[in-house]
């Protein structure tokens, strides 16, 4: 058997904002979307075929999620890792630095969190 790592769900409250907060801070582009009554799916990438998040937003679920410890993350390899410092620190996003590690964290508006490292 062979599998390939092709999306990870994130649940938003704000379509629309989580969208824009991709975009900005990652480059990020929509590929495709379903829409259905109760629900929208939208799937944002970095690169045509590339790895996808899925944004899935319910429309009966305004309230925040619970993350819990929110000990998981998804990591982005950048490969202008200062200027995408210097991007995330005026967007306000950036929540944890590992200056040792050379590494950081940024939160989206539903907190969750997603390192960036730089180019290899």
């Amino acid at each position: 058997m062979i599998a390939k790592l092709i999306h990870a769900n994130i649940n938003v409250t704000d379509l629309g904002r989580s969208m824009d907060f991709y975009q900005k801070a990652l480059g990020m582009q929509e590929t495709h979307r379903k829409e259905r009554e109760n629900f929208t799916l939208v799937y944002l990438a970095c690169e045509p075929g590339g790895f996808e998040i899925e944004l899935t937003w319910l429309r009966d679920h305004p309230q925040p999620y619970d993350l819990g410890e929110n000990e998981s993350h998804i990591a982005f390899r950048v490969d202008d890792f200062q200027a995408a410092h210097a991007l995330h620190a005026e967007m306000g996003c950036i929540c944890y630095e590992n200056l040792e590690m050379g590494l950081y964290f940024i939160e989206d508006p539903d907190g969750y969190w997603l390192e960036i490292l730089p180019k290899k």
